[in-house]
């Protein structure tokens, strides 16, 4: 077939023009925005995605979170004994999408790809990510015979606080209160002996009299030793009964009883707080490695990077770091991923030493001082220790960890970065 000169300059022009647009169109395609994908949006998944927005706005972030508002355990106590409502520890996501572009999707995510970097959720929905930062908080050992539903541990803030409250309300003059305290590390150190503080003031101030009974799996109290030794010994004494190395091993509701590893005791109400361990997506993802009992994430302290699946990073509650778990560190843990995520799309390594900070005022012994403490998972549930000391990488060298200047410091934020 004859192609005419016309036509056959228009098909030499067009593939000239085909030919002088493809490398802008794979450039163009090359240099698509980074994807940062969180999972959980807590006080270390919305902290994450609100700084790396905020420090580097030309990297999307999409945050999965089946909840539709935050609900505090800081503060949570204090919802307990009905100092406050539960609008006060509620937090809306609305400021991450609309001040800093966050993209939320409501829904559940159920597994990762981590060859072909997909998030997969509960309705179906296929997300794709070049890093992908899991926030998940924490799960719970199962306690032969305890039902949540009726013996609330209220460690996850929310139905079961109000749960828990009633239980509280409930309690006859004269009764008895038994809590218990899972084995270290968990969920804010100090805050099941600030519990325990806020019930034993709850019931003076109520003049119900009766006992707390404090079990506790751990030889000794775990934070503040000195603050809550004389709480229970002076401040409450005769309303609080501290027993150490005490495990609850079943509970039996319909007789009212709770066995432990010293025998039954017989409890009017009952707070039993179960044995934590890394949320249900970091050990189905592969996180937490063959060794027998792990429980937590095993991470790079640099970027949180796991040591075992790369380009996927672990913060808050469920990293193993040894680093305390509580919102204060997970606030401080998200801006240190983000930097280390920032740094890795401009071609940059981590910095080689960030710290935590964590400053806790000292207690004083006086009752107010013991029940404002009981407000310290009120205030920013941090540790005793002026900084988080622990392994760096290679399980040997201690590092501390600081956010950069150039960007921020951890140790001036609250834990909450929703604003």
């Amino acid at each position: 077939m004859m192609i005419s000169h016309n036509r056959r300059k228009i098909l030499q022009a067009s593939g000239a023009l085909a030919a002088a647009t493809s490398v802008p169109l794979m450039a163009r395609a090359q240099a698509a925005a980074p994807r940062v994908v969180v999972i959980g949006a807590g006080f270390a998944g919305a902290t994450l995605a609100k700084y790396v927005r905020m420090w580097n706005p030309a990297i999307q972030v999409t945050l999965i979170e089946p909840n539709p508002t935050h609900v505090s355990c800081i503060l949570s106590n204090l919802v307990m004994t009905g100092a406050l409502g539960m609008s006060t520890i509620t937090l809306r996501y609305d400021n991450l999408r609309n001040k800093y572009g966050v993209k939320l999707v409501a829904d559940r995510a159920v597994a990762i790809d981590s060859v072909n970097r997909i998030v997969t959720t509960q309705t179906g929905n296929r997300i794709a990510y070049d890093k992908l930062v899991l926030a998940p908080g924490i799960d719970f050992d199962a306690v032969p015979g305890l039902d949540t539903a009726v013996l609330p541990h209220a460690w996850q803030a929310g139905p079961q606080t109000l749960a828990l409250k009633a239980q509280l309300d409930a309690v006859p003059a004269g009764g008895t209160f038994v809590m218990s305290i899972p084995p270290a590390p968990y969920r804010c150190p100090p805050g099941p002996y600030e519990r325990a503080c806020l019930l034993a003031d709850t019931l003076l101030r109520r003049r119900r009299a009766g006992r707390v009974i404090v079990l506790d799996a751990n030889n000794d109290v775990v934070a503040e030793p000195h603050t809550f030794h004389t709480a229970f010994q002076t401040t409450y004494a005769g309303i609080v009964e501290y027993h150490p190395a005490t495990v609850v091993e079943a509970v039996d509701w319909s007789a009212r009883r709770i066995h432990t590893n010293w025998g039954p005791i017989r409890a009017d109400a009952a707070n039993i707080i179960p044995r934590q361990k890394a949320g249900k997506l970091v050990a189905a993802a592969g996180l937490l490695g063959s060794a027998p009992g792990a429980r937590w994430a095993s991470v790079n302290p640099l970027s949180y990077e796991s040591t075992l699946v790369p380009n996927v990073h672990v913060i808050g509650d469920s990293q193993g770091t040894g680093q305390p778990k509580s919102g204060h560190m997970a606030n401080a843990q998200a801006k240190v991923c983000a930097d280390a995520l920032v740094r890795y799309f401009a071609g940059e390594a981590p910095d080689p030493a960030p710290v935590t900070m964590t400053v806790r005022p000292a207690s004083a012994s006086a009752r107010s001082s013991v029940v404002a403490a009981a407000g310290s998972c009120t205030s920013n549930c941090a540790p005793t220790a002026t900084a988080a000391a622990y392994p760096g990488p290679s399980g040997s060298v201690p590092h501390t960890r600081k956010v950069p200047a150039r960007r921020g410091s951890a140790r001036s934020s609250s834990c909450c970065s929703w604003g």
